[in-house]
């Protein structure tokens, strides 16, 4: 297939990553109970709502009785929740699940009930996820910008300072106790024969990007797959989660797992306060069985569970060397990530200056305000950053244009039609993680053994 082919084929799928792509989701979804042929459809105009092509309250009417007679049971908000939670500042729908109470008197799925409530560059990042019925054995700001209120975590990931180290991989393996082959967190090297770049080797950090607008949200029967309205976290309760997988389907980024077996390191090995949130939903740490997982920015941290000192932390981002992955409030102006994109060679610098380094220290102080120039003004301090840190000409997001509102943003180049993966510096399978029950989890690339044989929907993004 050439490559004019290969975007003829992207262009008559519906979905961003292809119509290869696509037919492997469905393929996916013949091997459930559920109907496949709901879920796909349901998946396309989830993305049409996202481009506004579709309203909220015509995207329900539409599926609401195809929903109850599959599922018995239809928990995606009515047309009046979806008003009253727009006109509702203290969250609506979201502060009425986050008050539940979760005692155990009454199943939380009946809770909700009784209330009321109704590219293909990733296709390479995101095709052992969809092939995966056989398991293995063994940041610019969010939309609005600083006007907005509230909390928003977000990423800016640095693409042309992360080292394809993968410590990222290997921490988020080990603060969740995931399975082998299970990704959270996925790094990949690229190449695109048909252009020449100026930089050196590329490559694509990917974790789920916690979309204010998501569609693998909009297809949830029973209201698992939500934003937590505390902080704008996509999350799955996993006692909710039932497992249709409709959700991955309508993922325009292909980051969501399903739970095949039972998981390598048992439940009674986790603690629950790192399982359950402030909200005493079960959303963190890996899926029990036959669920849905993916990454989720760690929300126990945020709630405080490890601490004061860990809340604005993830595990990628602490175990990142060059510190690459800056994550915080995408809403805070003075936030680490929005710092970070604002002025990329400064935020490089106060990453990886030398404390020895007395002159670049002296710049640093200088553009931060801490210290009154003398002897170096202000353009002398930014053009020594510059000089150091790199210029960084390009950001952006992935697939913007959908209408998801991605809230990761990347510095460096974005993958075109036409790129392909290739080996990184590390390979999966040296690293390894010692789990709460002193077994060793071995990580593993299965999307590259999947990707090796072409790519998802004919290019990279």
């Amino acid at each position: 297939m050439n490559a004019d082919d290969e975007s003829n084929e992207t262009a008559d799928s519906f979905h961003p990553l292809g119509e290869e792509w696509e037919n492997d989701l469905e393929a996916m979804l013949d091997d459930t109970e559920y109907d496949t042929e709901l879920g796909m459809e349901m998946a396309q105009d989830a993305m049409r709502v996202t481009k506004g092509e579709l309203s909220e309250a015509d995207f329900h009417e539409k599926y609401h009785e195809d929903m109850m007679a599959e599922f018995g049971q239809d928990d995606r908000p009515t047309e009046a929740a979806l008003e009253e939670m727009e006109s509702d500042d203290d969250g609506g729908l979201g502060r009425v699940l986050e008050a539940f109470d979760g005692d155990g008197e009454v199943d939380r799925r009946e809770v909700i009930k009784k209330m009321g409530a109704g590219a293909a560059f990733l296709g390479l990042g995101a095709a052992a996820t969809v092939d995966d019925s056989e398991p293995s054995v063994d940041a610019g700001p969010a939309q609005g910008g600083a006007d907005d209120e509230g909390v928003q975590w977000g990423m800016v990931l640095d693409l042309e300072t992360c080292d394809g180290c993968l410590s990222c991989v290997e921490a988020c393996a080990d603060e969740n106790q995931l399975d082998s082959g299970v990704n959270w967190m996925y790094v990949l090297d690229w190449e695109d024969p048909t252009e020449q770049l100026e930089t050196g080797r590329q490559r694509l950090i990917r974790p789920c990007q916690h979309c204010t607008d998501a569609p693998c949200e909009k297809v949830c029967p029973t209201t698992a797959r939500h934003t937590r309205q505390s902080d704008g976290l996509v999350l799955t309760d996993y006692e909710v989660c039932i497992g249709c997988r409709y959700c991955q389907v309508a993922c325009p980024y292909g980051v969501n797992y399903f739970q095949w077996m039972e998981p390598e390191v048992p439940e009674g090995a986790i603690e629950d306060q790192h399982i359950y949130d402030d909200r005493d939903r079960p959303v963190d740490s890996r899926a029990p069985r036959g669920v849905m997982s993916k990454c989720t920015f760690c929300p126990t941290r945020q709630d405080g569970h490890e601490g004061e000192d860990m809340i604005g932390s993830t595990a990628c981002e602490d175990a990142c060397p060059p510190e690459a992955i800056q994550f915080g409030d995408m809403n805070d102006p003075e936030s680490a990530p929005r710092q970070y994109v604002d002025n990329p060679p400064l935020g490089r610098a106060r990453a990886m200056a030398a404390d020895d380094d007395d002159d670049l220290q002296e710049a640093i102080d200088i553009i931060d305000g801490e210290t009154e120039p003398d002897g170096m003004s202000e353009q002398e301090a930014q053009a020594m950053i510059a000089e150091f840190g790199g210029a960084a000409d390009s950001t952006f997001k992935l697939l913007e244009e959908i209408g998801t509102n991605p809230n990761v943003v990347y510095i460096g180049n974005q993958p075109g039609p036409n790129a392909e993966q290739i080996e990184g510096p590390i390979q999966y399978d040296e690293l390894s993680y010692v789990s709460n029950d002193d077994e060793t989890i071995r990580l593993a690339d299965v999307r590259k053994e999947v990707t090796d044989e072409g790519t998802v929907g004919g290019n990279l993004l």
